[in-house]
């Protein structure tokens, strides 16, 4: 049938795609499994029936049927499910016959399993994230002179809110807490803005499918979409997990434009409001970015000097390196693009608020 074949294809394309960006963000394993899973997934199995039919846009843009895959086959190797598929993963060393040999027996073997994790959709709590947001918020302190109030749209298991219990080395200055189990140490370019005390007087987030940082399972659903063979960001996003589950900092089960309007109802007298998001405004519908972008605005035009807003952005904007760095303040509105950053905050390009006068 045309439809099918048009759907295979598209399917094919999202994992070659996929492939090409894990090879640009140092991930030659994942590189090397999506290039497999483009050229060998068949409909052999109700696993690669389900993948290779996909209903929808399979891309990285909207439903990153590659990243579902690849986050279902690492939560059976990090749950010790599969030694077959453990013995072809990082860091051991198998050649592609036995790789995809491996995958191919998991669909089988774990259709169940597999088949429910591709009905979600992935979430990437990157940390080093908070590297390219820290100096942000550094910036929007030494502006405003006041504590700040946090809101995180797409905020998953909640680890960005937390960026203030990590520790960080922008090119030789520290900030935060060096003993942290988190340490934040990305290739800098650019001045470092000035450090000095952060106080934040209160913090929120929402996301449409929230993850518990103290439960086990969503503990495992979080590592299975960090890539296999960068067992650093592992290690990191699990002392991150650690950090969040010993603070009650639970995030709110809901869609991202209805809880920015009950978010923004009210002013913080005395604070600075920050919203802010990294690679996650982009996947929300383009009819859901306007209502939200009209729901920001309006909140700031009621900003004032003792109560202002701010929104810090991290999302892709079509540009190659990485994703662009924005902040914009209110009163006044004004936005500027601060610099930009790794997607997954290996280095920062860092070019700040332009001078005055």
């Amino acid at each position: 049938m045309p439809e099918r074949a048009e759907s295979e294809e598209l399917v094919r394309r999202a994992f070659r795609g996929q492939g090409k960006s894990c090879e640009e963000l140092d991930s030659p394993f994942m590189a090397r499994l999506c290039r497999l899973a483009a050229e060998r997934l068949d409909g052999e199995s109700a696993v690669g029936s389900r993948v290779i039919g996909w209903q929808g846009d399979p891309s990285s843009k909207a439903d990153s049927v590659a990243l579902r895959l690849a986050g279902a086959l690492h939560a059976l190797v990090l749950s010790n499910r599969d030694p077959a598929l453990i013995s072809c993963y990082p860091p051991n060393v198998a050649d592609d016959e036995t790789l995809w040999g491996a995958c191919e027996a998991a669909f089988r073997k774990h259709d169940d399993f597999i088949l429910d994790r591709l009905r979600s959709a992935p979430q990437t709590n990157e940390v080093r994230r908070s590297g390219a947001l820290l100096v942000g918020f550094l910036t929007l302190t030494r502006a405003f002179g006041k504590p700040l109030v946090l809101s995180e749209v797409g905020a998953s298991a909640g680890l960005n809110l937390h960026w203030d219990r990590y520790g960080y080395d922008l090119s030789g200055s520290q900030w935060g807490d060096m003993g942290s189990g988190v340490i934040i140490s990305p290739e800098w370019s650019g001045v470092v803005p000035p450090g000095g005390p952060v106080e934040i007087v209160g913090r929120a987030g929402c996301d449409i499918n929230p993850l518990d940082p103290a439960n086990e399972e969503d503990r495992l659903r979080l590592l299975s979409y960090v890539w296999a063979d960068q067992p650093d960001r592992i290690e990191r996003t699990r002392n991150a997990l650690a950090i969040a589950a010993a603070y009650s900092s639970p995030i709110e089960r809901a869609d991202a434009v209805d809880w920015l309007k009950r978010r923004l109802v009210h002013p913080f007298p005395g604070a600075i409001h920050v919203i802010y998001h990294s690679v996650a405004w982009q996947y929300l519908p383009e009819s859901a970015q306007q209502e939200g972008e009209a729901v920001i605005a309006a909140a700031g035009m009621a900003a004032t000097a003792d109560a202002p807003l701010a929104r810090l952005q991290m999302e892709a904007d079509g540009l190659r390196p990485g994703a662009a760095l924005s902040l914009q303040t209110w009163p006044g509105g004004e936005k500027n693009l601060i610099g930009r950053a790794d997607f997954h905050g290996r280095w920062i390009e860092w070019t700040g608020l332009p001078r005055k006068g």
